[in-house]
């Protein structure tokens, strides 16, 4: 049954500590105006399609949302949220391990400008 472990580095135990917990993992991103050739707006749509067509691609995937800021919001809003969730941490390592997540990620890495994320207990 899918579930939260924590790991004491000291002895290597795992411990499953409750088995109906959801990871969400949520991420903000900020782009460049312009990069690889393409403007923010351009950028952000190529983002959100190409994470959200992950859902088909990666199984440890429970669920995921990409949205993009509102083009009147403020100048100081991030651009992107994603907003995603899995069974468990290890889930959620794999899927950033993921090939398919890593060559999206790259992407991402070329026209952002800067991240911030938490990965939380539901």
């Amino acid at each position: 049954m899918p579930g939260f472990f924590s790991c004491d580095v000291t002895t290597k135990n795992v411990v499953q500590l409750n088995s109906e917990v959801v990871i969400r993992h949520l991420v903000l991103f900020q782009l460049s105006e312009e990069a690889e050739g393409r403007s923010k707006a351009e950028n952000a749509r190529i983002i959100k399609e190409e994470l959200e067509a992950l859902q088909g691609v990666i199984p440890e995937i429970r669920r995921i949302e990409v949205k993009i800021n509102h083009e009147a919001a403020s100048d100081g809003n991030y651009d992107i949220l994603l907003e995603s969730e899995f069974d468990s941490l290890e889930d959620l390592q794999r899927y950033a391990m993921h090939p398919e997540h890593l060559k999206v990620g790259g992407y991402v890495s070329k026209v952002r400008t800067a991240r911030a994320a938490i990965d939380y207990e539901v």
